[in-house]
């Protein structure tokens, strides 16, 4: 089936064509509302490696496992304050030897990655450091950032719709007329930049145990502020300027 043939008092409309812009009684206003706010973070992510190595790989495989346990234990015991745990990658890896006509496996290096997603700040502090003291242990984070469903992101495009309508009244009142009706709005979205790490990672080592009553101190952790912006296009029409 084709396309009805336009009547003869009008005219095809191609396929992305902008809008009209209105006629002298009734002229149509565009204007772009923009909102950048700034917000204290709600969550922060952090990612936690264990390591393991053995000249075997069941011996690996059981020091990784002891590690990795010990790490979820830690994690674990800090209760609401951790809203998520998730397990990422894991890897055990065979190490051949560099010389020699045939390959010999000389150890076997085991990994396995942790993400925590944590509520509350000053926990946060705490655990870093108490998961950093442990054996071949890294730590990487925190991560920053507002949870998807954050009012900061419903706030922020408020603020962009208002300043989008003020700023079309302005210009219809330089003109001396007035806003009549909303034609369209349109979304371009608000978003929160990626989140960026705010501190350097922190490694455990194998080394002697701490001292009775000698567990590093919490590290003191300041929350990154998080940015969230809004924009949208807003088109308006205005009564007949008084020019």
């Amino acid at each position: 089936m084709t396309d009805p043939a336009p009547l003869p008092h009008e005219t095809p409309q191609p396929y992305g064509t902008p809008l009209p812009y209105g006629t002298p009684e009734t002229p149509r206003l565009a204007v772009r509302g923009e909102a950048r706010i700034e917000v204290d973070p709600e969550i922060a992510r952090i990612t936690v490696t264990t390591s393991a190595r053995g000249t075997d790989r069941n011996t690996a495989l059981t020091d990784l496992t002891h590690r990795n346990n010990q790490a979820l234990t830690l994690i674990k015991s800090y209760g609401e304050a951790v809203e998520r745990l998730e397990t990422g990658t894991f890897s055990i890896t065979p190490q051949l030897t560099e010389k020699g006509r045939h390959e010999r496996i000389r150890a076997y290096h085991g990994r396995v990655t942790l993400t925590a997603t944590l509520n509350d700040f000053t926990a946060l502090g705490e655990l870093t450091t108490r998961l950093g003291d442990l054996d071949l242990t890294h730590v990487n984070g925190p991560w920053w950032s507002l949870r998807p469903d954050s009012p900061a992101h419903r706030t922020a495009r408020t603020h962009a719709v208002r300043e989008a309508v003020q700023r079309a009244r302005e210009y219809a009142e330089a003109l001396g007329a007035r806003l009549d009706a909303l034609v369209e709005l349109a979304d371009l979205g608000a978003e929160t930049p990626a989140p960026a790490p705010a501190m350097r990672s922190y490694g455990g080592f194998a080394g002697p145990p701490p001292e009775p009553g000698g567990a590093p101190p919490a590290l003191d952790l300041e929350p990154q502020r998080q940015t969230v912006h809004a924009h949208v296009n807003a088109r308006f029409t205005m009564t007949r300027p008084a020019l």
